[in-house]
C-alpha cells in the first residue's frame, strides 16, 4: 500500500521536500513594506464551506516539535496564534506564547526577506493588533481560520509570501535544526534510540529512521482529528517489539515519510468521498479520464450525500450518461481503442480514524479491467424492476444502496461501508448480515405500508445472485422461476390485489398483517389466506376481473404442486420478498392490460 503511495506521488509530481506540505490559508493580512497594516482579503473563492486558498508549498514544522508547548508553524498559523483572535480573554493569554514564538519566527526570517520583520513589528504593537480583530471580527472570522502576509506594491499585485520561494533556503537551515534536535531527543525509559541506522521499509536503504511520522489530514468526518492522525503511531509500550522506540518499529527515512503522507494528503483532498463512517479514496496507475472512470459510476449525482434513494426522474440523463462509463470503458478496451488501459492498474483505500490513528478498514488493487467488469456486475446484480413496472433502476448511487440494510443512511457504520464497497468493487458476495438487515427493513416497510425503496430489493436480488441462492432471479417478474419460496410471495401479491379490488383502501390489510407470518411459513398462513380471499373478496370484484384473479391463484398453486412450505429459512424469505414484489410491480402495465382483455372475453 505504502509503495503504491509513493508512485502515485511521484506520478503525480508532488512536493514530497520535508519541512514543506500544501496548506489553505483563509485570509490573508495585507502590510505596507514598512510595517503598516493595510486590511484584510478573504480567501475562500466566495465557497463559505471552503477552508481558503491552497498554497502547494508551505512550511511545516514537525507535529512532535510542536507538541514542545509555546510553539507555532512559521510564516502561516492560525489567527489565535497570529493576531489573538479569541472568543475570551483567558484564551487569549493562553495563546500569548506561541503568539510571541511565532513572531520570533518572523524575525528570524527577516535576515532573508527583510519585510517580515517590519510585519513582525507590526504585529507587537498593541494598537495594530487591536484593528486587525475588529477588522476580522467585522467579516465574521473563526480564531481557528488560517492566515499568512502580503505586502502592497505599487503599480502590481499583492506580495504573498507564502506564495515564492525567497523564505526557503532560511527556512530549509531552520528545519535541519529542529529536526537535528529532535533525533538527540533521549527516548523513553531503557529502549533503544531511533538514532541508529536501520534499513527503510519503503526504499530499502540504510537510513536513520524518522522517530515520529507526519499526520495525515482529512479524517476528521470519519472518526479524526482536526490536527491529523497517524498512519503508523509507536506511542504505547504495547504498540513496540524487540526494545525498539517509536518510529524504528516501522523504520522508514524522513523522506520516505514525507512522501507517503504528502500522496495520501493529496488523495484525501481530491479523490476522496465519504460513505457513512469511512472515506474511499482511489486512484489509477494510468490516466483514466472522466469519462471512462467506473468508480464514477457509484459517485454520479454525489451533490447530495443525504439523499438515500436512486437518482429522481429530474436527472434521468445524468443517470444514463452514468451508467454507461463502466461499459465505454470495457468496450474501449476490447476493441483495442484504448490499450493502455489493459495494463492500467486500480487501486483504493477505505479509511477512517480512531484515538489519532488512521484505521485502514480495506485495501484493494488489481487490473483496471477486472475493475470495470466487477463495476458493470454490480450494476446489473442490482438492477430491479420500479415499483410502477415501468422500467428496470439500474443505475444506483452507491449512498443509496449503503443506506437499504439501514432505517436512515446516517444510522451506516463503517464495516457496513467497507464490506459493501469491497462487494461493488472486488466482485465479492453480499455478507449475510447485510442480507438479514436489509431484509428487516424491507419487513418493517411493509407493515408500516411505506413505499418500498428500490435499492433495498435490488440489494437483497444481488445477494440471491452472488451467493448462489437463486442465481437465474431476474430484474422484472420471472414466469418460468419455480422455486417455492419465490411462488409464494407471488400467491402473497395477488391476494393483496383481490382484497384491493375488493374492498378498496381497508389500512391495514392482509399484507400489513400476515406479511411477516407468511414469508417464514407459508403453508400455516396461505391456506387460510386463499380461503379468506375465495369467500369474502372474490364475490364482491366484477365478474371479468374475478375469473382473471382465479386462473391466477390456480395457476401459481399447480406450480406449487401442492408443495406449499410449511417454514422458510431467512434465504428463503429473501426470494419471497423479490417474489411479492415482481407481482405487485408487473401489475401497473401489463397485468392492467390482461384484466381488460380477461373483462372482455367475459362479456362475449
Amino acid at each position: 500500500m505504502l509503495h503504491a503511495l509513493v508512485e502515485y506521488a511521484q506520478q503525480k509530481n508532488l512536493s514530497v521536500e520535508p519541512g514543506f506540505s500544501p496548506k489553505p490559508a483563509r485570509w490573508l493580512l495585507m502590510f505596507t513594506p514598512q510595517g503598516e497594516f493595510v486590511g484584510v482579503q478573504m480567501l475562500d473563492g466566495d465557497n463559505p464551506k471552503s477552508k481558503g486558498q491552497l498554497f502547494p508549498r508551505c512550511p511545516d514544522a514537525p507535529a512532535s516539535w510542536l507538541q514542545g508547548g509555546g510553539r507555532s508553524h512559521f510564516l502561516l498559523e492560525s489567527l489565535q496564534t497570529v493576531v489573538l483572535l479569541s472568543k475570551t480573554e483567558q484564551d487569549r493569554e493562553r495563546t500569548l506564547p506561541k503568539h510571541q514564538f511565532f513572531l520570533d519566527l518572523l524575525r528570524q526570517a527577516a535576515e532573508s526577506v527583510p519585510e517580515l520583520g517590519a510585519i513582525a513589528q507590526a504585529l507587537a504593537d498593541q494598537e495594530t493588533l487591536a484593528r486587525i480583530r475588529a477588522a476580522l471580527e467585522e467579516k465574521r472570522a473563526k480564531p481557528t481560520d488560517a492566515a499568512t502576509f502580503a505586502v502592497t506594491q505599487p503599480g502590481s499585485d499583492l506580495r504573498i509570501f507564502v506564495a515564492e520561494d525567497s523564505w526557503h533556503p532560511w527556512w530549509r537551515e531552520k528545519f535541519r535544526q529542529i529536526t537535528a534536535g529532535s533525533e538527540k531527543a533521549p527516548a523513553r525509559g531503557k529502549r533503544k534510540t531511533a538514532s541508529e541506522r536501520m534499513q527503510c521499509f519503503l526504499t530499502g536503504e540504510t537510513v536513520r529512521p524518522q522517530p515520529t511520522h507526519d499526520k495525515v489530514k482529512g479524517l476528521a468526518s470519519v472518526g479524526g482529528q482536526p490536527t491529523g492522525d497517524v498512519v503508523a503511531g509507536f506511542d504505547k509500550d504495547a504498540f513496540t517489539s524487540f526494545g525498539l522506540s517509536q518510529g524504528a518499529n516501522a523504520a522508514m527515512s524522513q523522506q520516505a515519510v514525507k512522501t507517503y503522507v504528502t500522496a495520501l494528503n493529496d488523495l484525501l483532498r481530491n479523490r476522496s468521498y465519504q460513505l457513512a463512517g469511512v472515506r474511499v479514496v482511489y486512484w489509477y496507475s494510468g490516466s483514466v479520464p472522466d469519462e471512462l472512470d467506473p468508480m464514477q459510476d457509484h459517485f454520479a449525482g454525489w451533490g447530495s450525500q443525504e439523499s438515500e434513494e436512486e437518482p429522481s426522474g429530474d436527472s434521468e440523463l445524468e443517470r444514463r450518461q452514468a451508467e454507461t462509463r463502466a461499459r465505454r470503458a470495457l468496450q474501449a478496451i476490447r476493441s483495442g481503442q484504448r490499450p493502455d488501459l489493459a495494463d492500467c492498474r486500480f487501486y483504493t483505500l477505505t479509511l477512517s480514524a480512531n484515538a489519532g490513528r488512521v484505521v485502514v478498514r480495506d485495501w484493494q488493487e488489481g487490473q483496471f479491467k477486472q475493475l470495470v467488469e466487477n463495476v458493470n456486475r454490480w450494476f446489473d446484480d442490482l438492477s430491479i424492476v420500479e415499483r410502477n413496472g415501468r422500467s428496470v433502476v439500474n443505475a444506483f448511487k452507491f449512498n443509496a444502496v449503503l443506506a437499504a440494510p439501514v432505517r436512515e443512511l446516517k444510522d451506516a457504520s463503517a464495516p457496513l461501508a467497507a464490506a459493501l464497497w469491497r462487494c461493488a468493487v472486488a466482485g465479492e458476495a453480499i455478507p449475510y448480515q447485510v442480507m438479514a438487515q436489509t431484509l428487516a427493513r424491507i419487513k418493517s416497510d411493509i407493515v408500516r405500508d411505506e413505499v418500498p425503496r428500490h435499492a433495498r430489493f435490488g440489494l437483497l436480488k444481488a445477494f440471491c445472485l452472488r451467493n448462489e441462492r437463486s442465481p437465474d432471479m431476474t430484474a422484472e417478474l420471472n414466469e418460468l422461476e419455480r422455486d417455492p419460496a419465490y411462488l409464494c410471495g407471488r400467491v402473497m401479491a395477488i391476494l393483496a390485489r383481490i382484497q384491493q379490488a375488493a374492498l378498496g383502501d381497508v389500512g391495514a390489510g392482509v399484507v400489513q398483517r400476515y406479511f411477516a407470518a407468511a414469508s417464514a411459513t407459508p403453508a400455516l398462513v396461505l391456506g387460510r389466506l386463499i380461503r379468506t380471499a375465495q369467500i369474502a373478496h372474490l364475490p364482491k370484484i366484477d365478474k371479468g376481473l374475478q375469473i382473471w384473479f382465479d386462473r391466477q391463484l390456480a395457476e401459481l398453486c399447480s406450480k406449487l404442486d401442492q408443495r406449499v412450505p410449511r417454514t422458510l429459512s431467512l434465504e428463503e424469505q429473501t426470494v419471497f420478498a423479490l417474489g411479492f414484489y415482481h407481482q405487485m410491480a408487473h401489475r401497473e402495465d401489463k397485468e392492467k392490460t390482461g384484466e381488460e382483455q380477461t373483462a372482455e372475453q367475459a362479456e362475449q
